[in-house]
């Protein structure tokens, strides 16, 4: 059995299946009209968006100016895995992205996982989308003088976690004064759920459609990102640069490099931007020369945005003022810049939309890969004759992210997110490793080969003992699982309401926020060293190896609530392999 979990599918069967498909009679072609431009301006559209529009707020109010750093990680790990995406793009020019390269290296098992990973991340990534892009348009229509009701503005779960909490502000007052229809409140966010439902409708009508307004949007979104900084770099204040953290200490990492990796899971979604680059392979003109060259523009482009960003950001005003969903507009309001203010919440409206509309391309296009390969039901790869989009399942994908949006939050969908790109940067990278290589052929990408050796040992050996001789209590630290003296009186310090109960509340997050990140790290090294000897042994790639190991730490970031939930979704997704896809495998069945 475990031969057949890990039957991997031949590249050529891949692309012969993706053509077939296209003649069957649940589908005709898709359209070829994708240039270069317009795939890079989709991976701008991904990337930038929510990440710094909204995301971006979180991930600064945990590691201060400092933030800068993992962005910079984030640009390099990006960079190694783009050229990994970029190899497998040009041999398998076809639409599933990190699904369809998993099926051809690692086998039908983990292709499974790494379709279902991606489900979440799009879905639920798309509905933390939503919810930001209905914050900056309620913001703008009362700054219009229209305003809508709390109750229609405001997720349900938020609503009552208010009334529980006797809290006071918006949520609370959505509670209140909803109207009661057979003894339940009727409270959701209309602003997120019409958004969604307009994107759906954009996508299931076509991807040139689709192309033409995500074009002009990402040429806003640029601009408002240029004027941000070119503005904002009149109002920084170096002083911002060295703030006071909660136990009295200037720094420009205030809450230590342990705050900086943890806002790893409030940004790193945004970068499945690549992904959704990926899965329109089909409707590129020239997916072999275009897609690695889309990808590592917007790489390129997003990255320098991102840093660039944070150091105004953070230099306009202290970092915790920026805990907020509409960071860009906040810092303006923080200096009384009344006309950048609504500027920038005009655009981000735009921005938001733009990345709602490349997830939202991106997830039928895996669902289609999948149909293909037997895993999912035929229906989901039916194209539709006229527009030649994806319709059954662009219309599965709108449901998915429509009808969370009625019960969940914010908070909880946010947690729910970057684990699930990383973990599909991770799979990618391992499996370049795990295909031979190529000979060069013109007009098509070729990722070079460095033999890592000697190398990549020669580095993981040189972070080590840079490690000890810059921080000498560093491999004793993380056998330590109790907080110091030092870390528990940091973490009192953060408490809003210095009370018994808030206190061991602050205590108990540090805690399992420490054991946490002390076990990632240390699988983290245990996996470096293990990957060193297997560089020596196979001469492996030194390219892919790097992707993989700077994917497998920014990991450590994430939370124990990032692992629980995804563990929680990884278990039904393969509750759901066996029941289904398990046996209606086209590779099982022998075709």
């Amino acid at each position: 059995m475990s031969n057949s979990l890990f039957r991997t599918k031949q590249i050529s069967k891949i692309i012969a299946d993706a053509e077939a498909g296209a003649g069957s009679s649940h589908a005709t072609s898709l359209s070829r009209v994708l240039s270069v431009r317009d795939l890079t301006f989709f991976g701008i559209a991904a990337i930038i968006g929510a990440g710094s529009f909204s995301s971006m707020g979180s991930a600064v109010a945990s590691g201060g100016p400092g933030v800068i750093f993992l962005f910079i990680m984030c640009g390099i790990a990006c960079g190694f895995t783009a050229m990994c995406y970029a190899e497998f793009a040009s041999r398998i020019p076809v639409a599933g992205s990190a699904y369809t390269y998993a099926y051809a290296s690692f086998g039908e098992m983990i292709a499974w996982i790494i379709g279902w990973a991606l489900l979440m991340e799009y879905s639920i990534g798309n509905i933390y989308v939503a919810f930001a892009w209905s914050d900056y348009c309620t913001n703008l229509l009362e700054s219009m003088g229209v305003g809508l009701p709390a109750y229609l503005t405001t997720n349900y779960k938020a609503a009552h976690a208010a009334f529980a909490d006797n809290a006071t502000g918006v949520t609370l007052e959505a509670w209140n004064n909803a109207p009661i229809v057979a003894g339940l409140r009727i409270i959701f966010d209309m602003p997120a759920l019409i958004i969604n439902i307009l994107i759906t409708w954009l996508v299931y009508r076509g991807v040139k459609e689709s192309r033409n307004v995500s074009n002009v949007m990402v040429i806003i979104k640029l601009a408002v990102v240029l004027l941000v900084i070119v503005v904002g770099a009149f109002y920084i204040d170096p002083e911002n640069w060295n703030p006071i953290n909660d136990v009295g200490v200037k720094s420009f990492l205030p809450n230590g490099f342990a705050g900086v990796m943890a806002g790893v899971s409030a940004v790193f979604f945004a970068y499945i931007g690549f992904d959704a680059v990926s899965t329109m392979a089909e409707e590129s003109k020239n997916p072999q020369r275009d897609l690695p060259r889309g990808m590592i523009y917007s790489l390129v482009i997003c990255t320098v945005a991102y840093i660039l960003l944070t150091l105004v950001l953070t230099g306009m005003a202290h970092y915790k003022q920026l805990d907020v969903g509409d960071p860009l507009a906040e810092v303006f309001k923080i200096k009384n810049i009344k006309w950048m203010e609504v500027f920038v919440s005009i655009c981000a409206v735009a921005a938001m939309t733009s990345v709602m509309l490349v997830f939202q391309l991106g997830q039928p296009r895996i669902w289609m890969s999948m149909s293909r390969d037997g895993l999912l039901p035929r229906q989901f790869q039916k194209i539709h004759p006229k527009y030649k989009t994806p319709s059954f399942a662009t219309i599965v994908t709108g449901l998915v992210v429509g009808v969370p949006i009625l019960f969940t939050d914010e908070k909880f969908v946010l947690d729910f997110t970057s684990i699930g790109t990383l973990f599909a940067f991770v799979l990618v990278c391992g499996g370049v490793l795990l295909i031979p290589r190529k000979e060069k052929q013109a007009g098509k990408f070729h990722l070079p080969y460095i033999n890592a050796k000697f190398i990549y040992p020669l580095i993981i050996l040189g972070a080590l003992i840079s490690l000890y001789i810059l921080y000498p209590v560093y491999f004793q630290s993380l056998f330590e699982f109790n907080l110091t003296s030092a870390e528990s009186e940091a973490a009192k310090a953060g408490v809003m309401m210095p009370t018994p109960e808030k206190n061991q509340e602050a205590l108990d997050v540090a805690l399992t926020a420490k054991r946490t990140l002390n076990i990632s790290t240390i699988i983290f090294w245990l996996t470096c060293l293990v990957l060193s000897i297997l560089a020596f042994i196979k001469n492996l790639s030194l390219i892919p190896l790097m992707g993989l190991s700077t994917c497998l730490y920014l990991l450590t970031g994430m939370s124990a609530s990032n692992w629980k939930w995804f563990f929680a979704w990884f278990g039904i997704g393969l509750l759901i392999y066996f029941l289904y896809g398990y046996r209606k495998s086209k590779l099982a069945n022998g075709s």
